[in-house]
């Protein structure tokens, strides 16, 4: 085995050139499988992160949630309000209504969502992790006040919205006395192109006295799925349906979240994996061009009783050093990457997270660039273990 070592490297090295950029072209591919999942796995962590902190809130819609897709069924009741008020364990309840209603400031008009609710379950949900730019946040008697998202003040309108600003919500004046900083990516599609009133002046605007979206507070973290059973039977027994209401808690979510970054992760590695089937064909062009180069070698050797199986090992043993090279070279390149990928996105999307660099996916790789290179290097290996002794070495 030491001689077979000895001459796999003597022959990489005799080849010098064309096995780095074998070595290269692995690399490339394992440097993109590590990157793109050590980012992923970082962003995940940092989203559920998030979201743990409001592993105490219930979300109920009425209407039944199947994977992605949603069906609404109608609106809740104030008598679903109260209900859900009795149950045991819930804190809080937050009832909100929200709609699209045309909005005008300085004669141009758009359509935007105004959202309206319980100004102080509002104010913790919304105001805490995003925070204000401009003014100050409602308050229950604020009936004709408003506070815009980022998106609404600054890129809806010709001019730039400011507290005291006027704007005209569907026939009514209302008075800006808050501006949203920039959201994070997290809640950037929930608050900056969104207006904010109390619930009593979203119900006037939008001329409904219906309930779209009820958030539950519970006591105890651990009794929420308990909790958001009975919130639905209790909705669904009030509107006569089996299915009218659906309650998904924080830990529900985060499952739906993680499910969607292992697919996205998937598809990711997929694409990156067509930069390993490039280097699969390079080295199964370097190793047939290494045995039509060395056929009076192979020749020699058989000649002095090395057998087709030392052969066949010696070949696979030099694409095999090849690709663990390739490997290591391309993990230590992946885990740079993922770092100023981490950075960069971070800076773009808003969101504070780092590259997450797990040992089984360095593992992983370098296992994934052995077993390339151990396949795309068999049939070369193993034409040239079938090689005739006397016509090999009659191979000028």
């Amino acid at each position: 085995m030491r001689d077979k070592f000895l001459l796999a490297y003597r022959s990489i090295r005799e080849r010098r050139t064309r096995s780095i950029l074998t070595v290269l072209g692995i690399a490339v591919g394992i440097a993109a499988i590590v990157s793109l999942m050590s980012v992923g796995y970082g962003m995940e962590e940092s989203i559920t992160g998030e979201l743990t902190t409001f592993a105490d809130l219930i979300s109920v819609v009425p209407g039944k949630i199947s994977g992605a897709t949603y069906v609404e069924q109608g609106s809740f009741t104030d008598r679903d309000v109260k209900d859900v008020q009795r149950i045991s364990g819930v804190k809080d309840v937050l009832a909100m209504t929200y709609g699209a209603t045309v909005v005008e400031y300085k004669e141009k008009k758009r359509p935007i969502m105004v959202f309206g609710g319980d100004t102080k379950e509002l104010g913790s949900f919304y105001v805490e992790p995003v925070g204000l730019k401009e003014g100050r946040w409602l308050r229950e008697n604020d009936y004709k006040a408003c506070v815009i998202g980022n998106r609404v003040a600054t890129d809806f309108f010709h001019k730039e919205i400011h507290v005291n600003d006027k704007l005209i919500i569907n026939g009514e004046k209302f008075i800006v006395i808050g501006v949203f900083e920039k959201a994070s990516t997290l809640y950037a599609t929930d608050v900056d192109p969104h207006i904010f009133l109390t619930l009593r002046a979203a119900k006037g605007v939008l001329q409904t006295d219906e309930v779209k979206y009820i958030m539950v507070r519970v006591y105890d973290i651990n009794e929420a799925a308990a909790i958001a059973e009975q919130i639905e039977e209790t909705i669904n027994d009030n509107h006569g349906l089996d299915e009218f209401a659906s309650a998904l808690t924080m830990g529900s979510m985060l499952e739906q979240i993680g499910t969607v970054f292992s697919i996205l992760r998937g598809v990711l590695v997929s694409i990156a994996a067509i930069a390993l089937v490039v280097a699969s064909i390079g080295i199964m062009n370097t190793m047939l061009m290494s045995v039509m180069e060395r056929t009076h070698e192979i020749g020699v050797m058989k000649a002095i009783g090395a057998k087709s199986r030392d052969v066949l090992s010696l070949f696979l043993l030099e694409s095999s050093i090849v690709s663990l090279v390739g490997g290591v070279v391309g993990c230590v390149l992946g885990v740079i990457l993922a770092r100023i990928i981490s950075i960069a996105a971070s800076s773009a999307l808003g969101i504070e997270f780092g590259a997450v660099i797990k040992p089984a996916v360095l593992i992983g790789g370098i296992a994934i660039a052995i077993a390339v290179g151990v396949l795309s290097g068999f049939y070369p290996a193993r034409k040239a273990s079938r090689m005739s002794p006397v016509e090999a070495v009659r191979y000028e």
